[in-house]
């Protein structure tokens, strides 16, 4: 299936800095509650199955590729406001995106 660039922008991603990141027991499959800081946009959360490959303490201070125009997530007692991206492994689990030289928060990916 092909999309429209119209389409496309529409999809609002941006690069953000994680400053929290802590166990989220609540949830139905194994996942963090995460804060990440998007400069101009602020703080937002997300929920992110991201366990098999990360520990929190060693998310805080990655920088991280998420879409940040999605409606809010009700997920359990926890409203998830952006979706972390990342690429699946050849077990199905999430390897995070992110740039491979310094950015800013908030800055646009395109």
């Amino acid at each position: 299936m092909t999309i429209a660039w119209r389409d496309f922008e529409r999809v609002e991603m941006r690069v953000g800095v994680v400053t929290d990141a802590r166990e989220f027991p609540e949830a139905r499959r194994a996942a963090y509650r995460l804060w990440i800081d998007f400069g101009p946009l602020g703080v937002r959360r997300s929920s992110a199955q991201i366990t098999r490959h990360y520990r929190p303490e060693e998310l805080v201070g990655r920088h991280v590729v998420a879409v940040v125009n999605f409606a809010p997530k009700q997920i359990g007692p926890f409203v998830s406001e952006v979706l972390v991206l990342g690429a699946y492994d050849e077990a199905g689990e999430v390897i995070l995106l992110h740039p491979d030289k310094p950015v800013s928060p908030g800055s646009k990916i395109g």
